[in-house]
């Protein structure tokens, strides 16, 4: 290990960078020449801009070149139900596809490099792009598609899923999107809310050497989905969707009418899509995202925190069911170009996505923190390629080792970008960026125009201790609010409940002096230890440097009739060949007492298969913690929507043996 992992947590591993020819240092530049405003640092910055938020909000618009008209920034600055932008109309789609006003200057800029485990690699240019779209737009009328109905996408992370994404966009009609590892009860229980007219579909897809065939499934989602009317066929893979659906449309008749883009203007709240919870129990959240919203905070997240410019490239893997899809693809509003990844991230090994990123010339590339500490604990060194300026990380908790790591491997002059935010609002509340310096172990604070701090249980702003992390502002980008919640109340319960107007997120963070912040797990699965509050991030980032531990999990259960310090129990998924024996139990026990303190140290520790998690990579703490206080694990767990919930058992197999 170099010496930069002795560091304590908190120290700068990169100092704050030149703002100079990056996106937030043509801001700059900007708000001094058109608004006279000078700014030495990007704190300042920042307290001017959650200070005067109309005056933020109206830079961002015009420094963007927002195509729309407007009289004002609000409406009604109260939360929930601020009314941004009144009266204006624009389409997030038109920023999407390049030049319009002038065709021909980026029509052979590449805008999409996709690679895929299941069909050749594939390239569109910014022109191919917007005939795609055009041809995809006069595909949605002639099924009867207009302002308001629903399109529907069980799509990989492939080229057509933003298409048609982007073509029902143009229309004002509302995408919402499940990935094909979705089982069908997962599907239906999100896409039936929404009540799709077209559906777009595969039926098939390779992960890694794996053909995954999904007909039975997809035959059991377009019965559970009577709204359907017309099913759009992407034949992907070694399985046709006409072996399920026989009269699908082929997708070269949807697009067989070439022309042009159009863009109808919508209200500035117009739902552009719709998200959905993990759902982990019970029907998920639908959450739904206006277009003006989403295209001004995506305008800011790209252009000042990500730094995406015109040339970049942004490889960031997901899949078409996390938000990290629509904040990506967000990448083409700076002109960047998107390398997308369909399939088995690890494969042929740990490497492919560092061998990938190298390959394209990723600018910026994005990893979960499981991905780094799997590369560390493994040994894999990633090669170096010259474009690469950034690092994002999001989904969990960044641990200090993998900050080291990283700053090992990639060198000193790549940033390092933990973000973190939600499918909440489709964003991120807080990260870093290239003004600004890197902590090892922490965030760097929050995003210009986002007031963010934490709270305490009497709802008083903390500093130096954990707290509720709140948002005291609007951002333009919180939902529109649920779909079919009439009159509010499952949005206001979800967000507004406990501090009335301040939106409570659900996460633990620990605000520093200098404004830099660590996100230390959710608030409802906090591990309340003798009084004293415990956030689960650093148990992982401990506990899972061990060798032998390839997953863990830990929950508290609290003692609330004898007033004691409850049980404190750790589960580990051990590496193959490894069994927990009373020398591995001691150095975990070992390590959290040194590490952390003797309240870490658990009442159990206990093997167990697998560690539950959600498609998106969250692991299921309150879930499980609910199966042990004796809920039923099909009451609190959706098999169809997690993955390891098979090993729930053992988990309640182990207390049990505990006594």
């Amino acid at each position: 290990m170099s010496d930069v992992a002795q560091t304590p947590t908190g120290t700068v591993l990169r100092p704050a960078g030149s703002p100079e020819g990056t996106g937030i240092g043509d801001y700059r530049e900007w708000l001094a020449r058109e608004q006279g405003k000078e700014f030495s640092s990007f704190d300042e910055m920042w307290r001017w801009s959650v200070a005067e938020p109309e005056e933020y909000w109206t830079s961002i618009w015009d420094h963007f070149g927002v195509r729309g008209d407007y009289e004002r920034v609000f409406g009604s600055t109260a939360m929930p139900g601020a009314q941004w932008f009144p009266g204006s109309t624009l389409n997030y789609a038109e920023h999407m596809v390049g030049s319009l006003d002038d065709p021909g200057s980026d029509a052979d800029r590449v805008a999409i490099v996709a690679r895929s485990q299941t069909r050749e690699p594939i390239e569109l240019t910014f022109g191919e792009l917007r005939e795609q779209v055009g041809a995809a737009r006069a595909g949605l009328v002639r099924l009867g598609v207009g302002r308001g109905d629903r399109v529907a996408g069980y799509l990989p992370h492939v080229p057509e899923a933003i298409v048609v994404f982007l073509a029902a966009a143009s229309l004002g009609a509302i995408w919402s999107a499940c990935a094909p590892e979705f089982g069908a009860r997962s599907v239906v229980d999100r896409l039936g809310q929404v009540e799709p007219s077209v559906l777009v579909a595969v039926a098939s897809y390779r992960y890694g050497n794996k053909v995954i065939d999904q007909r039975e499934e997809l035959a059991t989602i377009t019965a559970g989905l009577p709204s359907v009317r017309h099913v759009v066929a992407l034949d992907y893979g070694d399985h046709p969707v006409t072996d399920t659906v026989a009269d699908a449309l082929s997708w070269s008749d949807f697009l067989s009418e070439p022309g042009p883009p159009t863009f109808d203007a919508v209200p500035f709240d117009h739902p552009l899509y719709v998200l959905f919870s993990s759902g982990t129990t019970g029907l998920p959240k639908a959450i739904v995202h206006g277009h003006g919203g989403i295209l001004l905070e995506h305008l800011r997240l790209h252009g000042l925190d990500l730094d995406s410019r015109p040339g970049d490239r942004v490889l960031w893997f997901t899949t078409t069911a996390w938000a990290m899809w629509n904040i990506t693809i967000s990448a083409l509003l700076r002109g960047a170009a998107l390398v997308l990844l369909d399939g088995n991230p690890l494969h042929p090994d740990l490497n492919a996505q560092w061998a990938l990123a190298a390959e394209t010339g990723a600018t910026l590339m994005g990893v979960s923190p499981g991905y780094i500490m799997s590369c560390r604990k493994e040994g894999v060194v990633p090669q170096r390629w010259p474009e690469l300026r950034q690092i994002g990380t999001t989904g969990a908790p960044l641990p200090p080792e993998a900050f080291d790591w990283i700053y090992e491997h990639l060198g000193p002059d790549v940033l390092l970008n933990p973000i973190s935010g939600g499918t909440d609002v489709c964003s991120g509340f807080v990260g870093g960026g290239p003004w600004r310096p890197v902590y090892r172990g922490e965030m760097s604070g929050p995003g210009l125009g986002l007031d963010v701090a934490a709270f305490d249980e009497a709802g008083n702003p903390v500093v130096g201790q954990l707290g509720e992390l709140v948002v005291r502002a609007p951002l333009p980008s919180m939902p529109v609010g649920f779909w079919n919640d009439t009159d509010g109340s499952r949005y206001r319960e979800a967000y507004f409940d406990l501090f009335p107007g301040i939106w409570r997120h659900g996460d633990w963070v620990i605000f520093t002096e200098r404004g830099s912040c660590v996100i230390t797990g959710r608030s409802d699965a906090t591990l309340n230890r003798g009084g004293v509050r415990l956030g689960t991030a650093e148990f992982y980032s401990v506990v899972e440097d061990v060798p032998e531990v390839a997953d863990s999990l830990v929950v508290h259960i609290e003692d609330t009739a004898g007033g004691g310090s409850g049980d404190l129990l750790l589960f580990v998924a051990l590496t193959p060949g490894t069994e927990l024996d009373d020398d591995l139990r001691s150095r975990i026990a070992g390590r959290l007492r040194r590490e952390l303190s003797p309240r870490h140290v658990p009442d159990l520790i206990a093997a167990v298969p697998a560690v539950p998690r959600t498609l998106t990579g969250k692991k299921l703490e309150k879930p499980v913690k609910q199966v042990l206080q004796g809920r039923a694990a099909d009451e609190v767990i959706s098999a169809d929507a997690v993955t390891g919930a098979d090993a729930v058992g053992a988990y309640v197999e182990a207390v049990r043996a505990r006594g």
